[in-house]
């Protein structure tokens, strides 16, 4: 594990589901998906200054619609973390909120990746290794998909990862009407049958 004193950053980007099929629903109330993911340029900043606890600062134009700063997937995706690693590096997290809440983009989770990814930079600890993997799929069925931001398939609840897929740049409009509509919501509304196998 190496020390790090200057404040580390990475970009969060939206994730764009360019294909989403909903298999089924299961028994633990999660659905089964199969969806080609994609990520755009749109992003929030996520930062890392060591310290002696985690902390969370919250700034940008969506700060205000981020809730209670508790119950953040990036606090939670540090502490999911620091549960795996002993003598974990822990400092204060900043997010610039520019993504908006709640509309389908995945923001939170990507800002939870790039928490973990931070955290892997700030311990001398690979993006990929199996205890950033368990912490990512612990915070968020989107989590590991974010954690290396490119195009690739997902399936299940979004942990069973394809390998990257080489797309050529998409141009694209996202238009958000500022109505907030959170993932499980939609996905209740659905009103699947539980697959019983």
């Amino acid at each position: 594990i190496r020390s790090v004193s200057e404040t580390l950053t990475e970009l969060a980007p939206a994730k764009i589901n360019l294909t989403l099929r909903v298999l089924r629903r299961r028994a633990d109330g999660y659905h089964d998906l199969d969806s080609l993911v994609a990520f755009a340029d749109l992003a929030d900043t996520v930062g890392f200054t060591p310290g002696e606890a985690f902390g969370l600062r919250v700034s940008g134009p969506g700060a205000g619609d981020c809730g209670d700063s508790s119950a953040n997937l990036i606090l939670k995706a540090a502490d999911a973390l620091a549960a795996g690693v002993e003598y974990l590096t822990r400092g204060t997290l900043d997010l610039d909120k520019h993504l908006p809440v709640a509309a389908g983009l995945g923001g939170g989770s990507s800002d939870a990746a790039a928490a973990l990814r931070l955290l892997a930079r700030a311990n001398g600890i690979a993006a990929n290794d199996p205890r950033i993997v368990a912490a990512a799929e612990t915070v968020g069925a989107d989590v590991p998909a974010c954690l290396a931001p490119v195009a690739r398939v997902m399936r299940g609840i979004g942990h069973d990862l394809g390998p990257p897929v080489g797309l050529l740049p998409l141009p694209a409009v996202l238009v958000n009407p500022r109505v907030a509509v959170a993932t499980a919501a939609v996905f209740r509304a659905l009103a699947l049958p539980v697959d019983g196998n």
